[in-house]
């Protein structure tokens, strides 16, 4: 049974730009609003239960993450749009869930788009769109449901691990976007290891509908993180340029290693792209060998039996006058020649390594 597509922009068709409409399937996902403020000296972790609660932090001298979840609660995400003074175009972006991975400098924000990517406990890659939104002391996110990449972002600004409680909102961003760019290095190894799984099951002969059906999945897998992360090269690049005042020189350095880790990917990708195809070559190759292989069989038994058909036929003819038809003991020595005939030709066949 074929599975039934939906098509996500139906929603905003005839629709004005800057429409904030949902184009996701997850229409009763909650909202949660949960909010890290701090610098060297505290930090205050907070759940929300209303959008209004983290409109302060717009003008805190803190360092403010502000994380929602709940893409299909369009009037709050309206709300906070309206507080933090976002442009129309970013709400509507921030909504839908399929766009594409970019970047946009606005005069008092900059707003990124990433396709957060993992594998769930069934073993199937989970795309996930989360945007950013980067601001004055404040970060910004938006995701579509609970259940992220970020738990070491927040262990680490709970715990006072590292640099992040002494710097700035723009190097919180770079954690962030750098979680989820090392999660795309889990993805990738997962695949790796799929991509050479399968290469031994293709050489010890393992059941041959299941291996294809495993190679179309990691084509669609491998094509689908392609389409997450080769935008992102271009997003750090912007970024390395520094054309906004929200990014400081001395963060520039670690959006750098970034860009370095997303090179690498991408190679990566490339490289078990052509693994994949080779594999679905290897497949096809396969297939044909073990027809040949039943063809050879055949025909060699054919070719056996061709001239034994043909004794059997010249003695099965109905004429009067066959000499050895009277001869007592002619149906004896008709099958000790068949059979030698038998043995001789596959001697024969076995010496020459036809089979």
């Amino acid at each position: 049974m074929l599975k039934k597509r939906t098509s996500h922009y139906k929603k905003k068709l005839g629709l004005s730009p800057g429409s904030i409409v949902y184009t996701g399937d997850k229409e009763t996902q909650g909202l949660f609003i949960e909010s890290f403020d701090y610098n060297s000296e505290f930090v205050d972790k907070k759940v929300h239960a209303n959008i209004e609660d983290v409109f302060h932090f717009k003008n805190t001298k803190s360092v403010s993450w502000i994380n929602i979840n709940g893409l299909n609660h369009v009037d709050a995400i309206e709300k906070i749009g309206n507080h933090y003074n976002l442009h129309p175009l970013t709400l509507e972006d921030i909504v839908n869930t399929s766009h594409r991975p970019k970047i946009d400098d606005y005069t008092n924000y900059v707003f990124i788009v990433l396709k957060m990517i993992y594998y769930d406990k069934d073993e199937q890659v989970v795309t996930e769109q989360v945007s950013f939104i980067l601001g004055d002391n404040y970060v910004i996110s938006f995701q579509e449901a609970e259940g992220d990449v970020f738990d070491t972002v927040r262990n680490r600004i709970s715990l006072a691990k590292g640099r992040i409680r002494t710097l700035g909102s723009d190097y919180l961003l770079y954690a962030l976007i750098d979680a989820v760019t090392d999660h795309y290095f889990i993805v990738i190894e997962t695949m790796g290891n799929k991509i050479e799984d399968l290469e031994d099951n293709l050489f010890t002969g393992y059941s041959q509908e299941e291996i294809s059906v495993q190679i179309q999945n990691l084509k669609r897998e491998i094509l689908k993180v392609r389409r997450a992360i080769f935008p992102l090269r271009e997003i750090i690049s912007r970024i390395e340029k520094n054309e906004n005042n929200f990014i400081q020189d001395k963060t520039i350095h670690y959006y750098r290693d970034i860009y370095d880790h997303v090179i690498q990917i991408s190679e990566n990708i490339e490289i078990y792209r052509e693994m994949i195809w080779g594999l679905m070559d290897m497949y096809m190759t396969t297939i044909s060998n073990k027809m040949n292989e039943v063809m050879k069989v055949l025909t060699v038994i054919s070719t056996i039996f061709i001239p034994l058909t043909f004794m059997a036929g010249i003695y099965g003819m109905n004429f009067d006058y066959i000499p050895e038809l009277h001869f007592r003991y002619s149906y004896f020595i008709l099958w000790a020649i068949m059979i030698a005939l038998f043995f001789s030709m596959l001697y024969y066949f076995k010496k020459k390594k036809w089979f």
